[in-house]
């Protein structure tokens, strides 16, 4: 049988993203979280860009009878018989979103000790599961979340103001499912993977504080409607705190991280003859600005062989955040990489990827773009000055003119950020 091809720099790269998002789908890693059946009902909530595919999982897996509603994003939805899937709006919550979190709170209502609640619980879950609190509106809470988004916020900073304007997050739609026995089934999208910042923690207790909130606001300059300015000051946000009696009866089990994804994205470097590094599942910071670091990495592994020998792969996940300050077709991954880009200077050699594990890097249904050692020079060759897109970030229409965007579609699950850099 004759030798098969090395792949491509390029195709190397795509298998790695592909493994990586392989490696966090409900359907091989959820089945072994499940817990057993109960004496009473089985009730199935969610929501996150995962949690229709989560929800599939589970029904091909669970023994008894069970009922339920999950919440995903548009397009995200995938067929269950008896888990009823709604779709609504992300990043930005809509008014689909709010009748479908009104729909989950009533499931909960009225249940025993004898029943189970599980909650299917992954990245996105913040928009998808809307429920103003007390003084607040639909339209509110979008306005606020569009000023987080633009902000420069980290995704911690952003779930802390989330949880505390809330009515279903920080605990309280777990608190709805008692005295009920409740498992909460994660994939974590955040850095650290801390429960109370993946979807905002719905179900599990949180250990921040309105007067918190209140300061994220008032650092990010997040112009608050005079309800939640009140709602926050007086403590009447505040969310439900570990100990909390409500939550006696509830525990947290981690389906899929960001910390896996890379995992097997390193196993096919390694099949390829690069040697993976992974350098943290929990990056944050202005994707420029990481970039800036990365770049300087390669840059010291070529010169000097250090800290890592060649030929070989970094890769990385986390959060980036961007602080917008053009208006142009932009998202965390591919700002990162351009300013990789500009800040290698077309390096000879090195080839990067950078994308969104569920397919949609900022507004947009790309997950990311790849990086070539003459992506500057095409540029130029085409009249695009690269340093312009960064400026307005507008990376998504660079790489586009490039030919060089990463479509994956749906890709039905939410691990975070994935960057890779092929040092050879």
């Amino acid at each position: 049988m004759p030798d098969l091809p090395e792949p491509t720099p390029r195709a190397l790269l795509r298998q790695m993203l592909d493994a990586a998002v392989a490696a966090a789908q409900p359907a091989l890693c959820l089945p072994a979280q499940l817990p057993a059946p109960p004496r009473g009902r089985t009730i199935v909530i969610g929501a996150g860009k995962a949690s229709a595919a989560m929800a599939r999982a589970l029904e091909d897996h669970w023994p008894a009878p069970l009922q339920g509603l999950v919440v995903t994003r548009y397009g995200y939805q995938v067929p269950c018989q008896r888990i009823e899937i709604a779709q609504a709006a992300h990043p930005v919550p809509d008014a689909a979103g709010l009748a479908a979190t009104q729909r989950i709170l009533q499931s909960v209502q009225g249940l025993t000790a004898d029943d189970l609640v599980l909650a299917l619980i992954s990245g996105g879950g913040s928009s998808l599961l809307v429920a103003p609190c007390a003084g607040l509106t639909l339209s509110d809470k979008q306005n606020i979340n569009q000023a987080l988004l633009a902000s420069g916020a980290s995704i911690a900073e952003m779930n802390c103001m989330r949880r505390h304007l809330s009515a279903v997050k920080g605990g309280r739609l777990g608190a709805a499912c008692a005295p009920a026995q409740l498992v909460t089934l994660l994939i974590s999208d955040v850095p650290g993977d801390a429960p109370a910042d993946i979807a905002s923690g719905p179900t599990v207790a949180d250990a921040s504080t309105c007067a918190d909130a209140l300061a994220i606001a008032q650092r990010y300059q997040i112009d608050l409607p005079a309800a939640a300015h009140a709602w926050l000051a007086s403590g009447a946000g505040e969310t439900l705190k570990p100990n909390d009696v409500r939550l006696a009866r509830s525990s947290v089990r981690m389906v899929a991280t960001p910390q896996m994804a890379l995992q097997a994205a390193a196993q096919v470097a390694q099949a390829a003859g690069f040697t993976p590094y992974i350098l943290g599942d929990s990056l944050e910071g202005e994707a420029r600005e990481v970039a800036k670091v990365h770049a300087g990495m390669v840059r010291q592994v070529l010169r000097h062989g250090q800290p890592f020998q060649t030929p070989c792969v970094l890769l990385s996940g986390g959060e980036t955040t961007v602080t917008l300050k053009g208006a142009g077709r932009g998202g965390r991954n591919v700002e990162f990489l351009l300013a990789l880009g500009l800040a290698l200077a077309d390096l000879p050699g090195v080839y990067a990827l950078a994308a969104d594990t569920d397919g949609v890097d900022g507004m947009e249904d790309i997950a990311g773009a790849v990086l070539t050692p003459d992506s500057l020079q095409r540029a130029w060759a085409q009249g695009l000055n690269p340093r312009s897109f960064l400026d307005r970030n507008d990376a998504h229409s660079f790489f586009q003119a490039l030919g060089d965007s990463v479509v994956t579609g749906p890709t039905l699950t939410n691990v975070n950020d994935f960057r890779a850099i092929l040092i050879p």
